[in-house]
């Protein structure tokens, strides 16, 4: 049977009108930004003098080990914001003017994983993942994730094709030359429109799709592609797994043509989530942290140009955080 025509599954029928059902021209300039007070600061600068004179490999640092009661009180905010409110946090900032890059990543570490426990990015277990321009191409099957390019990313949600995480965090070190905006939106909200638009469309994003799987599975594995749905739905809140292009480029891998009705579909949802006023933008600077909820938040940036000096090229650096399984990259 083609994916286009199976039975649709349970289906949210009804408006979430959530706080994270929002539209960026609803939204208070400082939704979701979380300072970092002077009493946080100093327990980091403090942390950070202790970690440099005792050192240790990333992994093995547990916020356990640590008081830091001012910034478990931030991180505590951090996540009722992410649960319960606008489903994304700005972290304004970690002093990194002041911190040895390594350092700068151990902090972030340690406020992540207040959150949920990290998890695994890639098959081979890599736990951190710098975001940086490495010169390769993106192409179908090839393995190379958009976000070592400096091509421009579409509204997504990270690991689409496989694990989705609970939450992405972004921590900027270095910012481009010019370009690299990032963009966040409500996967909540778009649900919302294309309910009241075209129930039909929102319907075949409940049915499954193929994804590349961007070759992040053993080698022995057979499968170069999975099917998911873009929208399920658990009887409480929406998840989502939507990147167009991977799911475009999983059809090419799978060597079949997508239905008329899900390639509608994926349009539509792509033009809701573009349209004017519901989504968000802004400009990284050195030391924010961004965190989103993955499975209802897109997030996106523009394409950018670097600068000539490797030393000062855009740098980000990504952790992902999952409240249930184990920290392997499939759970």
């Amino acid at each position: 049977m083609n994916s286009g025509e199976a039975a649709t599954p349970t289906m949210l029928r009804e408006i979430d009108d959530n706080p994270i059902a929002w539209t960026n021209d609803k939204l208070p300039a400082d939704a979701g930004v979380v300072p970092v007070s002077a009493a946080c600061r100093d327990e980091l600068l403090a942390l950070a003098a202790l970690l440099d004179a005792n050192p240790l490999p990333l992994l093995a640092l547990r916020p356990d080990d640590f008081e830091l009661p001012e910034c478990r009180a931030m991180m505590g905010e951090v996540r009722n914001i992410l649960r319960h409110g606008f489903g994304f946090v700005l972290i304004h900032r970690l002093p990194v003017e002041a911190l040895e890059p390594d350092t700068a990543v151990a902090l972030y570490w340690l406020l992540g994983n207040m959150i949920e426990p990290a998890a695994a990015q890639k098959w081979d277990g890599t736990m951190k993942y710098d975001v940086r321009d490495t010169g390769k191409k993106n192409t179908p099957g090839s393995g190379v994730r958009s976000s070592i390019t400096k091509a421009g990313q579409d509204y997504h949600v990270d690991n689409a094709f496989n694990t989705p995480p609970d939450y992405v965090a972004l921590l900027c070190l270095k910012t481009a030359m010019s370009g690299g905006v990032s963009g966040i939106v409500s996967f909540q909200t778009a649900h919302n429109k294309l309910l009241q638009r075209d129930p039909e469309l929102l319907a075949r994003l409940y049915r499954p799709f193929c994804f590349d799987r961007q070759k992040e599975h053993a080698p022995d594995d057979p499968d170069l592609f999975s099917r998911y749905p873009v929208f399920s739905y658990d009887g409480d809140l929406i998840r989502v797994r939507f990147f167009d292009s991977i799911i475009q480029n999983g059809y090419k891998v799978a060597g079949e043509e997508i239905d008329e009705l899900g390639q509608r579909a994926l349009h539509a949802l792509a033009a809701v989530i573009n349209e004017d006023g519901v989504g968000r933008e802004f400009d990284f600077e050195p030391g924010q942290i961004q965190i989103v909820d993955n499975r209802r938040i897109g997030h996106r940036r523009t394409a950018f140009e670097d600068w000539p000096d490797p030393a000062q090229r855009r740098h980000l650096v990504r952790l992902w955080f999952r409240g249930a399984g184990r920290p392997f990259y499939h759970g």
